[in-house]
């Protein structure tokens, strides 16, 4: 897939004002109060399904503000999950954020060459093998299971999981959408 072909031209931008049902004004104020700004990203095309934009920004922000994992993990998993579907956007906004929650710079760089980072913490080594399966082989293996299980808990897997997952459906909304990532963020090269 050439970067052309995935940024333009964009589709699923803005609902047009004219098309604008007071069930999508209902979502943007939703929006709007739980996350106290502006739809913007993948909540542009979500809004052309208001209620479905509604219960996923709020699967959004606690994944992202409450979850079993601290913002330096969340961030690692929410990367993973955008390089496997070369999703640009979502790079472009989380790269900064998770170097900014503490993930070292050389491992973001080789999650974006589609390498296993050299070095990791013990928790970003389980969380790297268990996501990477993940959504390679559509599983776990009982080894790996056991080791995220092990160091995470019932509720990290179940959370590891749903982030993965939260953030791969994002990814294939924005890829479908053409969305562009953010203006001079990071963007990702397909993988060969």
């Amino acid at each position: 897939m050439t970067l052309t072909r995935q940024f333009g031209p964009e589709r699923l931008g803005r609902v047009p004002a004219e098309r604008l049902m007071p069930q999508h004004h209902e979502a943007i104020e939703a929006f709007q109060q739980l996350r106290q700004t502006e739809i913007f990203g993948p909540f542009i095309p979500l809004l052309w399904s208001p209620e479905v934009m509604v219960r996923t920004a709020a699967l959004g922000e606690y994944l992202r503000e409450r979850s079993a994992f601290p913002p330096h993990l969340s961030e690692f998993m929410i990367l993973i999950a955008a390089r496997h579907w070369t999703q640009h956007y979502e790079w472009s906004l989380h790269c900064p954020i998770a170097i900014s929650a503490g993930v070292d710079p050389q491992i973001v760089d080789a999650i974006a060459a589609g390498r296993r980072p050299a070095v990791m913490s013990e928790e970003q080594g389980i969380l790297y093998d268990f996501c990477t399966e993940l959504v390679t082989t559509r599983g776990v293996s009982d080894a790996t299971y056991g080791r995220a299980r092990a160091a995470f808990g019932e509720q990290g897997v179940v959370e590891a999981v749903v982030i993965v997952g939260y953030y791969s459906m994002l990814a294939m909304l924005l890829n479908t959408a053409r969305t562009p990532p953010e203006p001079d963020g990071p963007t990702l090269q397909p993988l060969e």
